[in-house]
């Protein structure tokens, strides 16, 4: 069965990013977003939140779907977002998490043109991770939670 919204466009309901260390990538997303991972297998954990799933997988998983279908640390396209109340906020709290666990900063706390503040860093695999949270009137109607 095929998961669709309403209007029967298909629902996105996970992101998965494939790694040559689950554990170690598993406890960065734990640590950067606060929420506990469930592991399904040593090769597989999801970080759920309440509009989709981050999901990690072993290379080894990659047989399954196809091999060489992808690649672990070799994502230089998309970038992995994460709603937050505020940035700055998030910008002190992460400071040395991210660093301490692996990964680097991009920036420091920027408001884009289109009226997100946002803070960019990578991950342990170079994945990179945007925290944002609208700050213009019209950015904050999109948002409304």
């Amino acid at each position: 069965m095929t998961h669709t919204t309403p209007d029967r466009t298909p629902a996105l309901v996970s992101i998965r990013l494939i790694t040559n260390d689950v554990a170690r990538l598993v406890a960065f997303y734990e640590e950067v977003t606060g929420s506990p991972a469930d592991w399904a297998t040593p090769d597989f954990a999801e970080l759920g939140t309440t509009t989709g799933t981050l999901a990690i997988g072993s290379t080894r998983t990659v047989a399954l779907f196809g091999p060489g279908s992808a690649r672990a640390a070799d994502n230089h396209t998309a970038i992995i977002e994460f709603l937050v109340e505020d940035v700055d906020v998030e910008y002190t709290r992460l400071r040395s998490a991210v660093t301490d666990a692996g990964g680097t900063f991009v920036n420091e706390p920027t408001t884009m043109p289109w009226g997100n503040r946002s803070l960019l860093f990578r991950d342990p695999d170079g994945n990179l991770v945007n925290y944002f949270a609208p700050v213009t009137p019209e950015a904050m109607s999109k948002f409304a939670r």
